[in-house]
């Protein structure tokens, strides 16, 4: 699969691959930057923090961190120091927070490349504290608190041990207290209520320092949720932010890919490996040169009495029939109009 950044008509091709791939991945970074500034104005006064971990949600993080910095974005969010350690070489002026916190002798690393570590635990506290001692610097760090998902963060009794022993968190200056939504995407669940009173209560035991819970649904969930800063990730993309709902963002990403060969097929005869899926009628399916090589989840597979995923060709949905492959998927094209159900047509 190639892709190709906001012009598909003319993917940009790496030397030696071929002009024709079977699918393009299009990425529209006009999309990208008018999500950004969404979220943000929604956010303010708090400010719009990316997330661009696993290489921007896998969309590159080159052209996506320069596109959200040109809209606004002055602080960003990885998962890992070689993600902190890219995105600074693109991003010299950005404040780079790394979410999955200190590993062991990392400290200078990061510190020689102006990353925030977000401490986990305990432990990562005291090596970053003694970090800063031994070498007579004051680094900035964030602190993760647990609130109710289970997965990094200081518990309560950690953050009762922190409050007991000041020195620790006299080492360095605390930038960031953060904590993360279990259910931003459905506003109106009862535990999100209860993890903004839990944040409340633990920050209050800590030093002052601007506090961020919000991910890409909570940010659009009012201000009891925005705290000083919010770290939008999925919706960004294109992703929607609530599990109902309307949509409030643009589209960022689209999968191309043009008609291979379409075949009349009668009713009763099966498409794909196994047979799942069987005409009810006669048919007219058609072949798409895309499978899960390209990262087309398998799961998409439709049997004849499962829900169907489908395509848009033309603006017309078809559902898309049998098996995933490989490299390719079938979809019914019955209900086209005969213009559109051709080879070639994308």
């Amino acid at each position: 699969m190639t892709s190709a950044v906001d012009d598909a008509d003319h993917p940009e091709t790496a030397e030696g691959q071929p002009a024709f791939p079977g699918a393009v991945l299009h990425i529209d970074l006009s999309a990208l930057a008018h999500n950004y500034r969404m979220f943000a104005n929604e956010a303010a006064p708090a400010e719009c923090a990316a997330a661009v971990k696993g290489d921007a949600y896998g969309l590159g993080i080159g052209p996506v961190a320069k596109t959200l910095w040109e809209a606004g974005c002055k602080t960003f969010f990885v998962a890992l120091t070689q993600e902190g350690l890219t995105l600074r070489t693109l991003l010299p002026d950005a404040v780079i927070y790394i979410l999955n916190g200190l590993h062991p002798d990392a400290a200078g690393t990061l510190a020689n490349a102006a990353l925030r570590p977000v401490l986990s635990s305990l432990e990562e506290v005291e090596e970053w504290a003694a970090w800063c001692r031994e070498t007579d610097q004051r680094l900035p760090a964030g602190l993760h608190i647990e609130s109710g998902i289970n997965r990094l963060g200081l518990t309560a009794p950690d953050v009762e041990r922190l409050a007991a022993q000041p020195k620790l968190l006299d080492a360095f200056p605390l930038a960031l207290v953060l904590s993360h939504l279990v259910s931003g995407d459905l506003p109106d669940e009862a535990i999100n209520a209860t993890q903004v009173e839990r944040f409340e209560m633990l920050r209050a035991k800590l030093p002052p320092a601007p506090a961020s819970l919000s991910n890409s649904p909570g940010s659009l969930s009012g201000s009891a949720f925005r705290f000083d800063l919010v770290r939008v990730g999925i919706g960004l993309y294109g992703g929607e932010p609530y599990a109902v709902g309307p949509s409030r963002v643009k589209p960022v990403v689209r999968l191309l890919s043009r008609l291979a060969q379409v075949r009349a097929i009668a009713a009763g005869e099966s498409v794909g490996y196994r047979g799942t899926w069987t005409a009810e009628r006669d048919s007219k399916i058609a072949v798409i040169p895309v499978g899960y090589y390209d990262g087309y989840p398998r799961s998409l597979s439709s049997a004849s009495d499962l829900p169907h995923a489908w395509v848009s060709i033309a603006g017309h949905r078809a559902p898309v029939v049998g098996r995933v492959s490989m490299d390719m998927i079938t979809v019914d094209v019955t209900d086209l109009p005969e213009h559109l159900a051709v080879r070639g047509q994308e």
